[in-house]
């Protein structure tokens, strides 16, 4: 047969087929179409050396926010995907019933894979929060004739619980939220924040499969330690998301539920235009913040690739290296040494290994570098954002004024069909 794409020598990490090792990856058609030691180069069109570097799936983030220009916290996915490896990203309610449609659209102009969650609040994430403080959007009926009309495009529903969200309406807004999910038989995704509602209240509402983000933030600690109410949810199947976010993850937080033996299903970064520039970043940062706290790095794939794909019942080939499924590809440089990461609070660990990303792969196809848009007027960076915002946008610039790189070739290779 003759492939498309060779990746030749990579070190191989897919958890869905257990492989976990040194191996060549084949795509035709957009698709793999072989994982396997020294397959035949004759005829191949492109060959790439993967030697001395590692080949995952391309990454799921679970939770992201990609509705830039209708929403206080979206951002472009495309400038942060090229050059990070995660080739889906959920999109974690940005848009209710009344945006969804909007949403779509701008979905359609992304290089990458956005399935949805959809808001319980029919008006979504317009706003820095507030959301459903108005029960009136939080319409069951609408939501699920919303979800029924796009079931390609939603895969779960989402809630944010917080004081700041939900005003004097406490937890009613998630029991609207679960009874549209039972209805259409998907995940509920609940965000957990300043209380009331406490944690101890909302996690008894949730089921087996429907998944708690921002898990490992510090509502999760009660007066003694851990909230038993932890307990008893990750117990009865509620899954665990890691949501970094600008305020979301705490590292004493996660050691306190690893050394409970709870550790977090998925891995995401709740990437928005107040997280992007730090202290989240992107998803390998986030991923090597796990690494730092002493979780293997196969378990931290796995938490990044066929855990979220699985979670939501993602389309099949999601998160995978099986033959047939969607050539995603990511392929990574592996730094060994000490890198110091910081959680949303200042707290130190140092990672023991940092992940490059080389090239990121959709149906086989590189993903071209790009500049990201200026951070909206309304949110404010920090100087340290401010920082990496710059460094960020030279070394982008740098490498499109490479000789190397010829960006109207680019442009022509990879422009969407």
């Amino acid at each position: 047969m003759v492939h498309d794409l060779l990746l030749t020598g990579g070190h191989v990490i897919d958890p869905d087929s257990g492989r976990d090792g040194v191996a060549d990856v084949a795509v035709t058609g957009g698709r793999i179409a072989a994982v396997g030691v020294d397959l035949p180069r004759e005829g191949t069109r492109e060959l790439v050396d993967a030697r001395g570097r590692l080949v995952t799936p391309g990454l799921v983030d679970l939770h992201t926010h990609v509705f830039p220009g209708a929403t206080y916290w979206g951002i472009d996915p495309d400038p942060v995907a090229w050059c990070s490896g995660v080739t889906t990203w959920v999109d974690a309610g940005s848009a209710g019933a009344y945006g969804l449609d909007a949403l779509r659209r701008a979905v359609r102009g992304y290089r990458v894979r956005v399935p949805v969650l959809l808001n319980i609040s029919a008006v979504g994430l317009t706003g820095l929060t507030g959301e459903s403080r108005d029960l009136a959007a939080c319409d069951v009926d609408l939501a699920i004739t919303a979800v029924t009309a796009n079931r390609d495009l939603v895969h779960g529903v989402k809630a944010r619980i917080d004081a700041n969200t939900v005003g004097a309406n406490g937890l009613e807004p998630l029991r609207r939220a679960i009874a549209v999910a039972r209805a259409c038989e998907l995940p509920v995704m609940v965000h957990v924040g300043l209380a009331p509602p406490a944690i101890a209240d909302l996690l008894p509402l949730l089921g087996p499969g429907d998944i708690v983000t921002h898990c490992a933030s510090g509502i999760a600690l009660g007066r003694g330690g851990l909230d038993p109410a932890l307990r008893r949810a990750y117990d009865n199947g509620v899954l665990f998301d890691l949501g970094h976010g600008s305020g979301g993850f705490a590292y004493d937080v996660l050691e306190a539920q690893l050394a409970a033996g709870m550790p977090p299903h998925t891995v995401s970064t709740d990437l928005h235009a107040r997280s992007l520039h730090g202290p989240a970043f992107d998803l390998p940062t986030t991923m090597a913040k796990l690494l730092a706290v002493g979780l293997p790095p196969a378990a931290v794939v796995a938490a990044a690739t066929s855990a979220p794909a699985r979670a939501l019942g993602l389309p099949a080939g999601t998160g995978t290296l099986r033959v047939g499924a969607p050539a995603d590809l990511a392929v990574f440089t592996v730094e060994e040494g000490d890198f110091p990461l910081a959680d949303v609070h200042g707290q130190l660990r140092s990672a023991p290994l940092r992940l490059r990303n080389e090239a990121t792969y959709v149906a086989g196809r590189l993903l071209p570098p790009s500049l990201p848009a200026p951070p909206p007027p309304w949110v404010p960076l920090t100087r340290a954002q401010r920082d990496a915002l710059a460094r960020r946008e030279r070394s982008v610039r740098d490498l499109l004024t490479s000789p190397l790189v010829d960006p109207d070739g680019l442009a022509e290779q990879f422009a969407r069909p």
